[in-house]
């Protein structure tokens, strides 16, 4: 038996080596056909796979993923995106391709020509769109496939110099305005179990945003290209988000329950945490708390719409010392990103029994900079106020939702979200003509800034303050 062993030994020892060879021989094979191609596929598929690996992991955490929110939130990053580069080019034709003075007079037409009709046909998307509640993924894609079309159009506009120009710039802000009604309906059908409304609603922000400060070099390099391109770029990630529309849960599509909200308030209509409630929710007013909430949100949105538009020229008329006009224009819009995406990130997180207070602290806070900046006018301090009124105006809409998913029953919610943003770009769209008519003083404009926002704060400061003494009893940027 001893003597066996070794022959065995020997054997075994020889299948051994020749499976060895065998497998060497097959991964050299391998290693120089077609196993070194799936190697150079997966190192050149790795840049794009890698961080879209990354941004589904966060998009999709704590639940979003489960429930839906985290394709939401992708698609608001492809809306944005698409914005920032029509945007882009705009700005570029519109804007910087002319003399001062040549440019105020377009970009005044442009907001007379856009604008003008945009905020008499703004009232009319919710209603619209409230009455095809059902079709709210085929709403959001044909608001992404239209853009995606105007942008071939102004592609072609933006060379000619046409009057075609103006009609598909309108085309693109009822479009973008529609989709943004349809994401406020849809938000709260697709809230993860530990997830409340405003803090979905930031989620969702947040991302619109990197995706915004993502593409806008993009665009920018695009442009340096050629006019078109930008909007080229455009086009493409409308598409996209055309298809991706249609990937949400078809959940979003259902209206169980919902009806309509008015925005105002009045003591037989009124109905919170704190009053009386009816046994048939149908027409009501949204209370106090939230029609103050209101009125401050809108100042803070006339007061960047003015800022937008006047800073705009006064910075092309006088950079920043020794800058560029778009390096200085590139530096207060960074600030101004920076503060919003920082104020949507601290509505995410902040815990308060009292959005009221948080209203009424940040519009003091960008009343005391905007003061401040027009008596000692600087680059620095407009930077400053840029970013304070980015922060503010993030944090004041994120308290906003939160009296709203407080003080305003269910069924009407999503009708008073899509109502507010409504007026609030109004709002905006009546700061930025302020800011164009204004002449380029910059103590002069930064001290009417600073009126408006004063406007607003005191004349809601008293009734946020009383509402969060006697009416706030749950929890509101949560």
């Amino acid at each position: 038996m001893t003597a066996l062993y070794p022959r065995l030994s020997g054997h075994y020892d020889g299948v051994a080596a020749a499976r060895t060879e065998r497998t060497e021989l097959k991964g050299g094979v391998r290693g120089r056909g077609p196993g070194r191609f799936r190697a150079v596929g997966r190192a050149l598929h790795l840049p794009v796979t890698g961080p879209a690996r990354g941004i589904r992991r966060v998009t999709h955490a704590h639940g979003a993923g489960e429930s839906g929110l985290g394709k939401l939130i992708e698609l608001h990053g492809v809306n944005g995106a698409g914005d920032v580069m029509i945007t882009v080019a705009l700005a570029s034709t519109v804007f910087f391709s002319v003399p001062t003075d040549e440019a105020r007079g377009r970009v005044a037409l442009y907001l007379a020509i856009t604008m003008a009709p945009f905020t008499l046909l703004a009232p009319v998307i919710g209603p619209l769109l409230d009455r095809v509640p059902h079709g709210r993924r085929a709403a959001m894609a044909t608001a992404m496939a239209a853009r995606a079309l105007l942008a071939l159009v102004l592609s072609g506009a933006v060379i000619s110099g046409g009057i075609e120009l103006y009609p598909a710039a309108l085309g693109v802000l009822v479009s973008s305005k529609a989709y943004g009604v349809v994401r406020s309906a849809v938000v709260p059908r697709l809230l993860p179990p530990a997830f409340s409304l405003v803090k979905a609603n930031s989620r969702v922000t947040l991302g619109g945003l990197l995706a915004t400060g993502a593409a806008a070099p993009i665009g920018a390099g695009l442009q340096q290209i050629g006019p078109r391109w930008p909007l080229y770029g455009a086009f493409v990630i409308f598409v996209a988000g055309t298809f991706l529309s249609f990937t949400l849960p078809r959940k979003v599509d259902s209206a169980r329950g919902e009806a309509t909200a008015l925005l105002a308030a009045d003591g037989a209509h009124l109905h919170g945490p704190h009053r009386r409630q009816v046994k048939r929710p149908g027409l009501r007013t949204v209370g106090t708390a939230v029609t103050h909430a209101l009125a401050a949100n809108a100042a803070v949105r006339c007061l960047t719409g003015f800022l937008i538009f006047f800073l705009a020229f006064l910075l092309r008329e006088h950079p920043m010392t020794g800058q560029s006009a778009a390096v200085s224009l590139g530096i207060v819009g960074v600030a101004a990103g920076t503060g919003n995406a920082l104020g949507t990130a601290v509505g995410a997180w902040l815990r308060s029994r009292a959005p009221e207070i948080i209203i009424v602290t940040v519009l003091a806070g960008v009343l005391a900079a905007a003061a401040v900046a027009a008596v000692f006018f600087g680059a620095v301090l407009v930077a400053f106020l840029a970013a304070i009124a980015g922060f503010a105006q993030a944090l004041a809409k994120l308290s906003l939702d939160a009296l709203i998913q407080r003080d305003v029953p269910e069924p009407v919610r999503t009708s008073a979200f899509a109502r507010s943003e409504t007026l609030l770009q109004m709002a905006w769209v009546l700061g930025g003509a302020v800011g164009i008519a204004l002449p380029l003083n910059g103590t002069l404009g930064l001290t009417v800034g600073a009126v408006i926002i004063a406007t607003g704060w005191l004349s809601t400061v008293r009734g946020l303050i009383s509402s969060a003494r006697y009416g706030g009893r749950r929890s509101g940027v949560a």
